[in-house]
């Protein structure tokens, strides 16, 4: 399904052709510029001509016709091609349109996104409108197309249908299929995935990886069946295993994997001169992981750390467009281009002062801009959540033998429950909580008790997770229903209640898994989300993720899915979901 056939009609296209010829003015001109021209590996002198969203031309001359045109002259700044997030899970309380508004700030101006939540929340059709609504704001938005829901789903086969997965693929916003968080089943004869990926392939489609700990041999594996990138190295030495496979190698720096520097370090301690096989990705983090940028953070970080300059710039941005077969478009300030343009004060300092987003100024002078293109989520199903059943004292009975215990923010191992767990409180004096995941729409729950993430939590309910359904987490049992009733009736969203008192609420209007408030609230209301946990015992970084990944299969080594606590190395389910 080709939504958008052509980035530019033939009109369009005569247009352009007459603002070179002087019969049209451009819309801005930028003079007396320094850029980083990307093919010669040099910072050059030019003239920029800018009709709407596209460079028309970038060298000496300067256009016959002005009238209207915005003039600017840019001695003493450079200007480097907007920055490219290659990886982006835009879900993360923040919505896409916000998330996108707050990177552009930063100079990070074309992403790279995750489709999971639109394809397990809305219908092909209103998905693919979504999409088309999307490209109306300024950042320029690309998408995934997974094949697996990195759970168990109950209904999973009636989801990831041919049909759907192939019309994603032929999406021309679509531009990978992955990532590949599902990739044991391909080794273990899943051909469906495999014509999956065959498809991909053929449409000369990316599939990315995920890839974490993964042997030599499994690598080797997964570059046959057709995966090109990976997010997943840890170590200099996992960086350079990839390498020798054919592997292009995304360096992450997120919330819970921050590895970005010691990657840096590894990488130049083995002699590793040549960076063209690098990206960047923050992994699609919570708000308050991006307080001081994005991309900006990890070139700075590159630089700072000794890679070339215009290579740490490549690795944002050309290096990006080029894997992605969207280097007409993205990646360099070059005739033809995009209009993506960061303006900095210095080479060596990434963080814009302005930004231009298809043409359209989105940061002036060091001044964020509001856009004046909101998105009516409520056209998409994106509405407050809805409940129509209620918890009570029965959903909450725990007779489970044994429970799960965090290792980490995100993975989890088998304990067993020596406790009496049957009373309405838990002991604060140790740091075992109930653990109850309920159905949105009510049919099952899972009961459990788990270890090590917090000792003085009286209830949090949050309707954001993995699969939408509902995570409720506390030492007593009132302060949990207290809880609930209160995100219930605020339409979702994460609350904590202690001792018959609300103290925090993160609403999310938009189907209890997004807000609709700008990133810059949302970095506030987390920190605050994160500072009370903390002093109730949560002893990790990332609550957000935790709570998102129970149920996620793509980690060891105990979940909780919707078909019940499940064991993802023996792939099996060990105590099933009980129906309400």
């Amino acid at each position: 399904m080709l939504e958008q056939r052509y980035r530019w009609k033939n009109t369009q296209l005569r247009e352009h052709i007459d603002v070179l010829d002087g019969m049209k003015a451009p819309h801005i001109l930028l003079k007396n510029t320094t850029y980083l021209n990307q093919y010669l590996r040099k910072w050059m002198k030019a003239n920029i001509w800018i009709y709407e969203d596209r460079i028309i031309y970038v060298g000496e001359k300067l256009p016959d016709d002005i009238t209207g045109c915005e003039v600017l002259d840019c001695k003493g700044q450079v200007l480097v091609p907007g920055y490219i997030e290659p990886h982006s899970h835009p879900f993360q309380l923040y919505n896409p349109q916000t998330y996108a508004r707050y990177s552009s700030y930063y100079g990070t101006t074309t992403l790279i996104n995750d489709n999971l939540l639109l394809f397990l929340q809305l219908d092909k059709k209103k998905a693919f409108t979504l999409l088309k609504e999307l490209r109306n704001l300024p950042s320029s938005m690309y998408w995934w197309c997974r094949f697996d829901s990195q759970t168990e789903l109950r209904n999973d086969e009636r989801i990831f249908t041919h049909e759907d997965i192939k019309s994603w693929l032929e999406h021309d916003a679509v531009l990978q299929g992955g990532e590949l968080t599902g990739w044991p089943s391909l080794l273990a004869g899943d051909d469906m995935m495999l014509h999956w990926i065959q498809e991909a392939k053929r449409m000369r489609k990316q599939i990315e990886g995920h890839f974490p700990g993964a042997s030599e041999k499994t690598l080797a594996k997964m570059m046959l069946f057709g995966v090109g990138c990976d997010h997943e190295a840890m170590t200099g030495k996992e960086v350079m295993t990839r390498l020798l496979q054919g592997y292009t190698v995304s360096l992450r720096y997120s919330s819970i994997r921050p590895d970005l520097p010691v990657l840096l370090d590894e990488i130049l301690e083995m002699g590793i001169s040549h960076f063209d096989r690098f990206f960047f990705t923050t992994d699609g983090s919570p708000p308050s992981f991006y307080e001081n940028g994005l991309i900006d953070v990890m070139i700075k970080m590159a630089i700072d750390r000794g890679i070339p300059v215009i290579d740490a710039y490549n690795m944002a941005t050309i290096n990006i467009a080029k894997y992605y077969n969207i280097e007409y478009l993205h990646g360099s300030i070059a005739t033809g281009r995009v209009a993506n343009i960061n303006f900095l004060s210095d080479e060596k300092n990434p963080v814009p002062v302005s930004v231009l987003a298809k043409g359209q100024w989105v940061k002036k002078d060091g001044v964020n801009l509001d856009s004046d293109h909101d998105i009516g989520w409520t056209d998409y199903d994106f509405e407050p959540l809805e409940l129509n059943w209620k918890m009570d004292f029965d959903d909450l009975e725990f007779s489970m033998p044994f429970g799960i215990e965090m290792v980490n923010d995100v993975i989890t191992k088998p304990y067993s429950i020596s406790s009496d767990v049957s009373y309405g409180e838990l002991s604060f004096n140790n740091d075992e909580c109930f653990f109850v995941m309920l159905d949105r729409d009510g049919t099952w729950r899972i009961n459990t008790i788990v270890k090590g993430f917090a000792d003085r939590l009286c209830g949090i309910v949050s309707s954001y997770s993995n699969t939408g359904d509902i995570v409720a987490i506390g030492k007593r049992k009132e302060d949990i229903i207290l809880a609930f009733n209160r995100m219930k009736e605020m339409g979702g969203g994460i609350v904590l209640a202690e001792n018959g008192k609300i103290i925090f609420e993160l609403p999310l209007k938009l189907k209890g898994l997004m807000s609709d408030k700008p990133v810059e609230k949302l970095i506030k209301e987390e920190k605050e989300l994160k500072q009370l946990l903390k002093e109730r015992g949560y002893p990790f970084s990332d609550p957000i993720y935790t709570m998102q990944f129970f149920s996620s299969t793509h980690l060891p080594y105990i979940r909780v899915t919707q078909n019940g606590v499940y064991d993802v190395m023996k792939k099996t389910i060990l105590f099933p979901s009980i129906m309400r």
